[in-house]
C-alpha cells in the first residue's frame, strides 16, 4: 500500500454528537478509549441518534479526566457531567439489542431534553468489557462494544471520499457536494490508499495496534445530515446507491476490531496485513 498512514482520529464521547479529533488515541478491546460510552434514550428507552434527531450534529461533548464529560450546545450553557457511581443499571434498546448502563444525574437529562425539545436521559456505559457483545456472525468470543452502531471502530480513506465526491459531482444532486468526511462519522482516516483499496483489507496494523476487519460498513440516513447545519440533503445516499451497493447495504467505510491494545497516532504507518 505503499506511503499509507494515520490522517486523523475522531472520538465521540455521546453516542450522535460531534466529534472530537485529538492528535492520539488509546485503543481499548471494545473501541477508542472514551468513544461513545454515553448514550440518549427516548421515554421508551430506545436510543435517540441524528436519524431521529438531526439536531444533535451540533452538540458537542468534551471528554473529562475520569471519564466524565462538559456538554455544550447552542444557545445552552455547558454542562459538566460526572461519570455516575454504579448504583444499579437501566436497560435500554439499541437497534434491538438491550444493553444495561448507568443513568446520569437529573441536571443531564433535563439539559439535554431541554435542548432537544423532547424528554431524553443520558446513560454511561460502565463495564464496556461485558456490556454489550459484537454481532456474533462477525465476531470473536469475548468482543466487545460501546455505544458505536455494531463495531469498536469505523476506518475510511481519503481516496474513497475523494472518488465518491466525483461520483457525486456527475450526478443530478451535484450541489450537494463535495462531502467532508465528518458525514460518515469514523474514528480513524486513512490517507495515502488507492480508491476502495479498504474492500480488500482483512486485517491492517496502524502504528503498533493490529485490527481485524469485521465487515463492511453499511450507510444510513445521518450520512445524509450536514454536520455543521442539521440539515438533510439526498446526498451520498443517492451515488452510494447507484454505485457501492454491496446486496442490501449501501457501503461506504469498514468495520475494525482491535486486536491489541496500543495508542495511535496522526501519521503511524498504516500497513495491511492480509
Amino acid at each position: 500500500m505503499g506511503n499509507a498512514e494515520l490522517h486523523s482520529i475522531h472520538v465521540h464521547p455521546v453516542k450522535a454528537f460531534r466529534a472530537l479529533s485529538p492528535r492520539e488515541a488509546v485503543v481499548e478491546p471494545w473501541g477508542l478509549a472514551g468513544d461513545r460510552r454515553w448514550v440518549l434514550i427516548d421515554d421508551g428507552g430506545k436510543v435517540v441518534t441524528q436519524r431521529q434527531q438531526p439536531r444533535l450534529a451540533l452538540a458537542a461533548a468534551e471528554l473529562l479526566p475520569g471519564g466524565g464529560i462538559r456538554l455544550s450546545a447552542p444557545g445552552r450553557k455547558p454542562l459538566t457531567v460526572l461519570v455516575p457511581p454504579p448504583v444499579g443499571t437501566t436497560p435500554l434498546d439499541l437497534f434491538g439489542n438491550k444493553v444495561e448502563a448507568v443513568l446520569a444525574d437529573a441536571d443531564a437529562h433535563a439539559w439535554c431534553s431541554d435542548y432537544l425539545g423532547t424528554e431524553v436521559r443520558l446513560l454511561h456505559m460502565d463495564d464496556p468489557a461485558t456490556r454489550r457483545p459484537v454481532d456474533p456472525d462477525y465476531a470473536r468470543p469475548g468482543e466487545t462494544v460501546s455505544f458505536a452502531d455494531g463495531y469498536p471502530l469505523l476506518v475510511t480513506t481519503l481516496a474513497s471520499l475523494d472518488a465518491l465526491n466525483s461520483l457525486i459531482a456527475q450526478g443530478d444532486r451535484a450541489d450537494e457536494g463535495p462531502l467532508p468526511m465528518n458525514r460518515f462519522r469514523p474514528n480513524v482516516v486513512v490517507a495515502g490508499t488507492t480508491a476502495w483499496a479498504e474492500d480488500g483489507w482483512r486485517r491492517i496494523a496502524i502504528g503498533e495496534v493490529a485490527f481485524r476487519v469485521a465487515k463492511m460498513c453499511g450507510r444510513c440516513v445521518v450520512t445524509t445530515t450536514d454536520q455543521d447545519t442539521a440539515q438533510r440533503g439526498k446526498e451520498p445516499l443517492r451515488t452510494l446507491g447507484r454505485h457501492r451497493r454491496f446486496g442490501s447495504q449501501l457501503v461506504f467505510g469498514q468495520n475494525l476490531v482491535p486486536e491489541s491494545r496500543g495508542t495511535v497516532r496522526i501519521g503511524d504507518p498504516v500497513t495491511v496485513l492480509e
